[in-house]
């Protein structure tokens, strides 16, 4: 598996667009991208900084669902949503995961 985390500031009084931005990222996911899990979060301590979370099959995968094409055309209200909520652009940091547990 590989993952990236992603992380943003959001713009002062644009808390509630987070909901809206990952609602419109996932209705453009298309069936077989290798999307595992997104999870998107919020700073305890500085409710203005983001953390999305997202784990896929592959890194291959996941560069191949950067570049489909049927993505873009949906992702123009998530981009003008990003425009509107985040202050200033955001930071990835590609991960291989070596590990993974859930709870019992």
């Amino acid at each position: 598996m590989w993952a990236q985390l992603i992380t943003g500031h959001l713009k002062a009084g644009k808390e509630d667009g987070l909901a809206r931005l990952m609602e419109q990222l996932q209705a453009v996911e298309q069936q077989g991208s290798g999307l595992v899990r997104s999870t998107a979060m919020r700073d305890q301590n500085d409710p203005s900084t983001i953390r999305i979370l997202v784990i896929f099959e592959s890194e291959e995968k996941a560069r191949e669902r950067e570049n489909d094409e049927r993505r873009q055309e949906g992702l123009v209200a998530a981009r003008s949503t990003m425009t509107e909520i985040l202050d200033g652009p955001l930071e990835f940091v590609d991960l291989t995961v070596v590990d993974e547990w859930s709870g019992v």
